[in-house]
């Protein structure tokens, strides 16, 4: 059986909208497959729960921030399902607290899917290296490395990333709540961050 993480449980919850312990036995039973779990939990009769990560996301805000005097500015695209969540007051807050993480945090991808695998591969070999240098055996070396790898992706992956105003929740888990309370789909597409000499 595959160990899963909370953030893997997490992430499978945003797109479904169903229970954690429901998508924990998923992911289990998929050995950590995201779209097998989903899958699973389509013919477990969770189907309209998961049926949400299939539904297409036309409707959305531009949030915009501009921070420290005009120096640095922020857009962040939020889709949701309909006009009616797009509008609502709960939704435009999320868009602009992400807006504000953003601006605070920097990141320079939105997701891990993002990253160049050149870059990956770089930053792995590098923290293997590492580990080896510190007399670490190879088994171990790699485990350290991927250890360190995720935490490198969590620094410059905007989902990743732990939210500014809550530390315990990543930005992914934060939509992935909003996600539960609101009852649709809701997608973070894309973001850019200006910022003056850079």
């Amino acid at each position: 059986m595959a160990n899963i993480s909370a953030k893997e449980i997490a992430e499978l919850r945003a797109k479904t909208g169903i229970g954690m312990m429901d998508c924990k036995k998923a992911l289990e039973e998929a050995n950590g497959d995201q779209e097998k779990a989903i899958e699973i939990l389509k013919k477990k009769g969770l189907a309209k729960a998961a049926k949400r990560a299939e539904r297409e996301t036309k409707n959305g805000i531009v949030e915009s921030y501009i921070h420290a005097d005009g120096k640095i500015g922020v857009l962040v695209e939020l889709l949701a399902e309909t006009d009616f969540v797009a509008r609502n007051d709960e939704f435009k807050t999320l868009a602009h607290e992400i807006a504000l993480h953003v601006t605070a945090m920097n990141p320079q991808y939105l997701s891990k899917e993002d990253v160049p695998a050149e870059i990956l591969n770089k930053e792995k070999a590098a923290f293997l290296d590492q580990a080896k240098a510190e007399g670490k055996p190879e088994n171990i070396a790699e485990k350290i490395a991927e250890g360190k790898l995720e935490k490198y992706l969590s620094e410059i992956c905007l989902l990743e990333q732990p939210f500014i105003k809550d530390q315990d929740v990543t930005i992914s888990e934060l939509i992935g709540q909003k996600v539960a309370k609101i009852g649709e789909k809701i997608v973070l597409s894309r973001f850019c961050r200006f910022q003056i000499g850079e």
